[in-house]
């Protein structure tokens, strides 16, 4: 009776131990799939952030790109402002040039020495 009574426990061990199994198995499972989601959420979240940045940075660029067009026109004009006035300025020389060039050429009075 004795080794009926240990055949009885030993099989009762055993599918204790196989009936166990699976739960540590689904317990393992889920504590993996737990992990993993985790991750997943830490990765939609450094992603997101990594989308704000990216779009900041863009609309950043894309307003100093703008705003460097504009100081191009800017810039643009003000070149042919400053080439107007050498221009100018090279005329006006010429023509003071020459008004001396003409005064020098005019004869002296000769009762008007000094």
């Amino acid at each position: 009776m004795q080794c009926l009574l240990s055949i009885v426990t030993f099989l009762f061990a055993a599918t204790l131990a196989h009936a166990q199994a699976p739960d540590d198995a689904l317990q393992r499972g889920q504590v993996k799939a737990g992990a993993a989601y985790r991750e997943l959420q830490n990765a939609e979240f450094a992603r997101k952030q990594a989308e704000d940045e990216y779009r900041q940075a863009d609309a950043s660029h894309k307003a100093a790109q703008k705003r460097s067009d504009e100081l191009k026109v800017q810039a643009e004009t003000a070149q042919k402002k400053f080439d107007a006035a050498k221009g100018r300025e090279a005329a006006a020389r010429k023509t003071y040039e020459a008004a001396v060039e003409a005064v020098d050429k005019i004869p002296q009075p000769a009762g008007k020495n000094k």
